[in-house]
C-alpha cells in the first residue's frame, strides 16, 4: 500500500485553512500547513521536498510566486497548485510562467480541487515509470521520450494524459473522463483540450501521427491505448 503524499500548504487565511486541510486530511494526505513562506520554506529544508504544493500568492513576507520558484529550482517536477484571489489574465500568465502546474482562483470548489490533487499525485506516484511503445522509450516519471539518441520533452500534462490511457490500456475512455480525472474539470464541461493534447502526444510517439498504431480515436467517445 502507497503511503500519503505529503502535501505542503502555504495559506495565511485560517477559514480557508482549516476547511482544506480537514478536507485532504479526509482524503488520506499527510498535510503541512504554514501561513509564512518563510516556515514553509524551512520545513522543505529540514524534512525534504513534498509530494505536491498547495500555494496562497498573496502571503505576508515571502510570496507564492517566490516560494513557487525555489521548489522549482530543487525539483522541477514537483507539482505546484496556484490558489489566490487574483483572477486576471496577466497573473495566470504569471504563475504557469513562473512554473505553476496548475492556478486555481478563489473562491474555488472543494470538490473540484480535491479532484485536482487526486489527479497531479496520480500522475506523479501513480505510475512505475519506464515503458516502450514502438520503438519509442517513455519514462512518464521524468516525462521523457527517447528514439535512439534523440531525446523529447513530455509536459506535465501529456504525460498525465498517455498515463492514464496506459492505466486504462485496451479500454475506450471517453473525453469526459480524461477531463474529470486528468485536469478536475467537470464532465460536462465542453473543451478541445484533450483532443489538442492527443495531437501533441500522437507527434512525439506515434510513427506516422495521421495513422495512429497506439493512441486511437473511438469516435463518439474518446480515445483508447493500444501496445
Amino acid at each position: 500500500m502507497q503511503s500519503p503524499a505529503r502535501i505542503l500548504f502555504v495559506e495565511d487565511d485560517d477559514t480557508i485553512a482549516l476547511g482544506l486541510i480537514h478536507a485532504l486530511k479526509r482524503d488520506g494526505h499527510d498535510v503541512h500547513h504554514f501561513d509564512n513562506g518563510e516556515d514553509a520554506l524551512a520545513w522543505v529544508t529540514e524534512e525534504g521536498m513534498p509530494d505536491l504544493a498547495i500555494l496562497d500568492v498573496m502571503l505576508p513576507g515571502i510570496d507564492g510566486l517566490e516560494i513557487l520558484r525555489q521548489l522549482k529550482e530543487q525539483d522541477a517536477r514537483l507539482p505546484v497548485m496556484l490558489v489566490t484571489a487574483r483572477q486576471t489574465e496577466a497573473d495566470r500568465v504569471e504563475g504557469l510562467d513562473e512554473g505553476a502546474d496548475d492556478y486555481i482562483a478563489k473562491p474555488f470548489s472543494l470538490k473540484v480541487l480535491l479532484a485536482k490533487v487526486r489527479a497531479w499525485l496520480r500522475r506523479t506516484r501513480g505510475t512505475s515509470g519506464a515503458l516502450r511503445i514502438g520503438d519509442v522509450d517513455v519514462d512518464l516519471r521524468k516525462r521523457v521520450l527517447r528514439v535512439g539518441a534523440d531525446e523529447k520533452r513530455l509536459t506535465t500534462h501529456e504525460a498525465a494524459v498517455l498515463g492514464y490511457l496506459i492505466e486504462n490500456a485496451g479500454r475506450d475512455v471517453p473525453r469526459e473522463e480524461l477531463l474529470e480525472k486528468v485536469w478536475g474539470y467537470a464532465p460536462t464541461m465542453q473543451t478541445r483540450t484533450v483532443d489538442n493534447q492527443i495531437l501533441k502526444l500522437r507527434k512525439k510517439i506515434e510513427t506516422s501521427p495521421s495513422n495512429p498504431r497506439h493512441i486511437l480515436t473511438i469516435h463518439g467517445v474518446g480515445y483508447r491505448f493500444e501496445r
